[in-house]
């Protein structure tokens, strides 16, 4: 992991960070605090070396595109997206953009609110996880699995997937992955 002193220097090296004001900073934080959402999926695929991918997504929902424009452009990545209702959205879901961009900011502009805190700081772990390559291994994305069931706790929550092991025969080399997914077993070799 990340020690607190190399945090502080990535935070303070990067040059568009400091460049953002504070009273933007701040505003951004504050709307995020509000609309935002940090989220990790999973995703099935046999390209995929444990036949799961782990993805993270950073994204903010309104009516009113200025706000979401002012987050991409200060972000200077991530993309607008619009539906048809007329909510427009803006979304990270680059990995790199999401370590280097969207982790800084809040790190320098934190959250007021307990929930969106708590959530942000489970959604970095992850992403720290991921940064250390954990995802590619069984013991590192249970952890990560473990962490993203904490993550947006609340009613009306739903998970695609329950539950994931991952039984390893070797301590060596993984000859056989399983992965339960609600009652039904999935076995990749």
């Amino acid at each position: 992991m990340i020690g607190a002193d190399n945090q502080q220097e990535r935070l303070w090296s990067q040059k568009w960070l400091r460049d953002i004001p504070e009273n933007v900073g701040w505003y951004l934080s504050g709307f995020v605090d509000g609309e935002g959402s940090f989220n990790a999926s999973l995703r099935k695929g046999n390209g995929h070396r444990l036949g799961w991918q782990v993805q993270l997504t950073f994204n903010v929902a309104q009516r009113d595109i200025t706000n979401l424009e002012l987050l991409k452009h200060h972000f200077a990545c991530g993309r607008l997206q619009h539906r048809k209702d007329g909510v427009h959205y803006f979304v990270v879901c680059d990995y790199r953009s999401i370590i280097d961009r969207v982790i800084p900011f809040f790190e320098k502009f934190p959250f007021y609110s307990v929930s969106k805190q708590r959530n942000f700081l489970l959604f970095k772990q992850i992403a720290l996880l991921m940064d250390q390559g954990k995802h590619l291994d069984p013991k590192g994305l249970r952890e990560i699995v473990s962490i993203r069931e904490r993550l947006n706790e609340g009613k009306g929550r739903r998970r695609k997937y329950n539950e994931i092991d991952m039984i390893e025969e070797s301590s060596e080399t993984i000859r056989q992955t399983s992965m339960r997914i609600g009652d039904d077993i999935v076995r990749t070799a």
